[in-house]
């Protein structure tokens, strides 16, 4: 049970949006770690991570590009620090999963099932980049898939569940929910599970309501009192799908990897920006914002102490 406490996750840069998209987006690993330990100190408790290339602000999976925002982080705050292992769409698994394996974090991102991932349909609204690299990315989308085949899972619980990584599993529709009760099925993941239902994806389920009634009722009923469930909406829905979910008992989780927006026609200024958003809803709803503490229990993490970093 959560007792009226709501975990908020911040995905801090991500791999979706591109450099030229805002002038607020982190791309240096100084730019990473301020704005992490910003959204720590508004109410985030846990930090989803990505690093980029500092001269181009591409996605990037090399861990010495982790390794300097991860230790300020570390030795700034007390957050649970969540690394990707779905990096960029067009990565290879095994280049996606090389930061988790080395610096053994309590919390990695999963993504738990093979996938369209269009990104595309922002070509029509962003007209001018500055690398040449960000349009050729989002036009390759129209033909990509994202792949997360069996295998490839099995090959991340196999290598990173003995060093005591737990997993924020990604579920981008209801098939990926189905995927991740044939891995329980089988003993190879572990209650709770911290299930990240994602909408307003091209290519995974839509973000109205009705969707993510959906969604919950199906972990629901394959789940029970198994999981803890958090939300993100992509774009303009994140706020939207937030609101509905803690107003359900659920987790949320906001960001620049999932929104650049505060508002309607009004882009965010730091991830920080839109955490103080999130909080003033959970709050408004007689809620209150978990602790790093707080979300390691809920979730049964290792600790910050017996990862790598």
């Amino acid at each position: 049970m959560n007792n009226g406490k709501v975990i908020i996750s911040c995905a801090v840069t991500g791999a979706i949006h591109t450099p030229s998209m805002s002038p607020y987006l982190p791309v240096t690993a100084a730019e990473i770690a301020a704005s992490a330990l910003e959204a720590v100190e508004a109410g985030a408790a846990i930090v989803h991570l990505h690093a980029r290339n500092p001269e181009t602000g591409q996605p990037d999976q090399d861990p010495a590009l982790f390794k300097p925002f991860l230790e300020v982080i570390k030795q700034g705050s007390d957050a649970v620090i969540n690394l990707t292992t779905g990096g960029a769409p067009w990565m290879t698994a095994a280049e996606r999963i090389r930061p988790a394996v080395q610096f053994q974090p309590e919390v990695a991102s999963l993504n738990m099932g093979t996938m369209g991932f269009g990104l595309f349909p922002m070509l029509k609204r962003f007209k001018e980049f500055k690398h040449e690299w960000e349009p050729k990315a989002l036009e390759a989308s129209r033909d990509l898939v994202f792949k997360n085949t069996y295998a490839d899972i099995e090959h991340s619980l196999a290598v990173l569940s003995p060093m005591g990584v737990r997993f924020e599993f990604e579920c981008y529709d209801t098939s990926h929910l189905y995927n991740l009760a044939h891995f329980l099925d089988r003993g190879l993941v572990q209650a709770p599970l911290f299930i990240q239902t994602v909408f307003g994806i091209l290519g995974g389920i839509g973000a109205h309501p009705d969707d993510v009634m959906h969604m919950k009722r199906t972990a629901d009923r394959l789940f029970g009192k198994q999981y803890q469930w958090s939300v993100l909406g992509a774009g303009a829905s994140q706020m939207k799908v937030a609101a509905i979910a803690a107003a359900m008992g659920g987790n949320v989780r906001v960001g620049l990897e999932d929104s650049l927006w505060a508002g309607k026609g009004r882009i965010a200024k730091s991830n920080a920006e839109q955490v103080r958003i999130v909080r003033q809803i959970i709050e408004g709803l007689g809620l209150s914002v978990a602790t790093p503490a707080q979300a390691r229990e809920m979730l049964a993490l290792k600790g910050g102490d017996r990862t790598a970093i």
